[in-house]
Order: C-alpha cells, then sequence, then structure tokens
C-alpha cells in the first residue's frame, strides 16, 4: 500500500523489498507521529529534570511511551493489514508485548500488530462463506476475541521476552567494547540500539555505573558521552528537514526542538525506522562524536539528563567546553552529510506525494503507454489535483 510517506515501490528485486519494509515501518510509525510529539513536549517539561518539573503530570511519561505509543504502532499496522477489524485485533495483541516486557515495546508492537490482523484476515477469509445469514456479527466478534486474545498470550510469553533478551545482549556488547577500549566503534551497537528505544537500558544499565566509577576516580567520564550525545540525532533531522519527502518536512522543526533543546532523543528514532539505511548515518556521526571526544579529552562529570544540549554543557567539567562542543557538533556535521547523501541531497522528494496519486491518475488511461521521460511532467501535472481534492 502506499501512503503519504510510502510511495508505491516498483520491482522485485532486492532493493525493492527493502524499500517495501521501509515503508511498512513508515506507515504505522509516521501516521503517530503526533503522539510521539506530544510525548517529548510532556516529558521535556515535566520529568525532574525538566524544565517545569511537575510530579503529577510527570506520571503520564512511563504509561504513554510504554502502553499508549506501541498500541498506536500495533492498532496502525493492524489497520494497514485488514481495515479495522485488523486494527482491533492488532491493538489487543500489542497489549501482550506491553506486559510481556519491561522496556517499550515498539519492536514487538511493529511485529505482533501486523501479524495478529493477517491471522483474523485468513480466518475471515475462511469464515466469511461459512457463516449463515445473522450470525455474522455473532461470528466476527467471537473470531477478533479469539485471535487477539490468543495472540496477546504469544506477546506476552514469546515476543516480549525475546526483547528482553535482545536487551541484554546488547547492554554486554557494550560494555565489553568499552573494557577493550574500542569506543567509536560502541557506536556501531549503541545507535541501532537506541532506535530499537533501548537507550535507557544501554545508558543507566551499562555507561552509567561504569562512569561513575570512572568519575570519582578522575573527576570525568567520557561514558557519560557516548549515548547522550545529541549530535547524532540533530544531524539526521537536520537532513530530513532540508532533504527528506516532503510530507515530513513540516514535522521536523518541532522534533530538533524536543531532541537538542529538550534532550527527548526518542523523537528521531522514528524517523531512522521508517527508512532503515539511515541508521549508517546516526552510527558515522555518533562514532565521529566519540572519536572527537577523546582527540579533545572530553568528559563530563555526571550523566546528563535528559539528553539536552543544556544538560550536557551543566556537566561539563570547567575547561572542557570546547571538547563538548566539538564532539556534538562534529556528530552533528556528520550525521547530516551522511543522511543527505542517503537522501539523494532531496532529488525526487518533491515528487512523492504526486507519485503516490499516479495510481489513481493511471485508471484514466492504458497503462504503459506513457514513455519513462514522460514521469516527471506526468507527476508535476498530478500534484495540483491532490492539493484542489
Amino acid at each position: 500500500m502506499s501512503t503519504d510517506y510510502t510511495p508505491t515501490v516498483q520491482g522485485t528485486g532486492v532493493r525493492a523489498t527493502i524499500q517495501r519494509f521501509g515503508g511498512h515501518l513508515a506507515g504505522m510509525i509516521m501516521p503517530n507521529i503526533g503522539a510521539f510529539i506530544a510525548w517529548g513536549l510532556i516529558t521535556a517539561l515535566f520529568i525532574p529534570t525538566g524544565w517545569f518539573p511537575n510530579e503529577g503530570l510527570a506520571a503520564l511519561v512511563d504509561p504513554m511511551v510504554k502502553v499508549l505509543l506501541p498500541v498506536l504502532i500495533g492498532y496502525t499496522g493492524g489497520r494497514m493489514v485488514h481495515g479495522q477489524r485488523g486494527a482491533v485485533v492488532g491493538a489487543i495483541a500489542t497489549m501482550g508485548v506491553v506486559v510481556g516486557a519491561e522496556v517499550p515495546m515498539f519492536l514487538g508492537a511493529m511485529i505482533v500488530g501486523p501479524l495478529a490482523a493477517y491471522l483474523i484476515k485468513l480466518v475471515d477469509g475462511f469464515t466469511q462463506e461459512r457463516t449463515r445469514a445473522g450470525f455474522e456479527m455473532l461470528v466476527d466478534n467471537f473470531t477478533s476475541g479469539i485471535i487477539g486474545g490468543a495472540m496477546a498470550l504469544l506477546g506476552v510469553w514469546g515476543i516480549g521476552p525475546i526483547i528482553e533478551t535482545v536487551t541484554s545482549a546488547a547492554g554486554e556488547a557494550v560494555g565489553w567494547l568499552v573494557g577493550n577500549n574500542l569506543l567509536p566503534l560502541a557506536s556501531v551497537l549503541i545507535e541501532p540500539a537506541k532506535v530499537l528505544f533501548l537507550n535507557n537500558a544501554i545508558n543507566h544499565g551499562v555507561l552509567s555505573p561504569l562512569g561513575v566509577a570512572e568519575a570519582a576516580e578522575q573527576g570525568k567520564s567520557i561514558l557519560f558521552m557516548l549515548e547522550s550525545n545529541p549530535g547524532p540525532g540533530l544531524g539526521l533531522l537536520l537532513a530530513f528537514m532540508f532533504f527528506g519527502p516532503r510530507a515530513l518536512r513540516p514535522s521536523t522543526p518541532a522534533a530538533i526542538v524536543i531532541h537538542f533543546l529538550g534532550g527527548i532523543h526518542e523523537i528521531y528514532f522514528p524517523y531512522v525506522l521508517m527508512k532503515p539505511r539511515m541508521i549508517l548515518a546516526v552510527i558515522a556521526g555518533g562514532a565521529a562524536g566519540v572519536f572527537t571526544f577523546i582527540l579533545t579529552g572530553g568528559g563530563l562529570v555526571a550523566p546528563p539528563s535528559p539528553g539536552s544540549v543544556f544538560a550536557y554543557f551543566a556537566v561539563t567539567p570547567k575547561g572542557g567546553w570546547f571538547a563538548s562542543g566539538a564532539g556534538i557538533l562534529v556528530a552533528a556535521a556528520v550525521s547530516f552529510a551522511v543522511a543527505a547523501v542517503l537522501l539523494g541531497f532531496g532529488r525526487g522528494q518533491e515528487q512523492d506525494p504526486a507519485a503516490e496519486q499516479a495510481p489513481d491518475a493511471s485508471t484514466a488511461t492504458e497503462p504503459g503507454t506513457a514513455p519513462e521521460g514522460a514521469a516527471p511532467e506526468a507527476a508535476t501535472a498530478a500534484a495540483p489535483t491532490s492539493k484542489e481534492a
């Protein structure tokens, strides 16, 4: 299917398969970006280290990131597969993975939501011709409840524990890199783990305890800077703002404010999930930032929480301003450059919305009659029509 974020992909090769996979991720994540921004604003404002700490309002943070956002993703993924019935079953199934793990289950929701919807689609195809008139509602309700409940149990007993295992393995791998003085390579594990919303497990479970011990001896620690550097995310969001799909550009300024000034890194994770190749940009930016911190002798006296530029400088020791600033700027520049290349510097992005309208317009003409070179003109002509609609 195609959406505002996922133009129709043609072909059957490996590249087309990867593009379809990224398109399905975008279809589940990006329609809910408003919920991510709402959660990011609440987190940046009201957590104990936020701008306006408020214990009562901060109570919204955990339920939103652990329950609301995964359920929205599972609901949307189910809807993509089998309409409203798939959405309901996908949301039910997602509650299983939410309960089955302590970390936010975004990855689990993207798996179990569409899977549950596909199962109910198969069941509907079997029962549709076999249900007597007058019993349709009864059969539909019971099949939805049975499939949704069964998938929720599978989430509790299967998918949730698997994600927990992945979290532990990632933490141990990062700890090994740190212990063997391979800090720049740590970004190869840290950045993908962050995008899967395992950033808190990596930071607070591995890096912060090691950093506290090092800071107690030396007065500062570079380990506090590995996961919390806001530079890679800033560079990625800037690249999306200038070169990303046209439909996404209006959302990036707010995301930049929430990420860089508010310190809520999770706000840029959906942009990577939408286009998985963007993980290379944040890995490159993270590694460049760590290398810069090493060269300049950077370090922090405590973990920056949240990971905003203000919190970063607030825990920078005297004389360490240049090191902290240089690491952030280099990471942002490298991430921006790599992301811009991966996005093709915006070539073809202006035509995305029009290209998505092309299948509808093509129904009025015979398929395959337009020459290949006429595609840009056709796309341009379709754009005003979509706006008028």
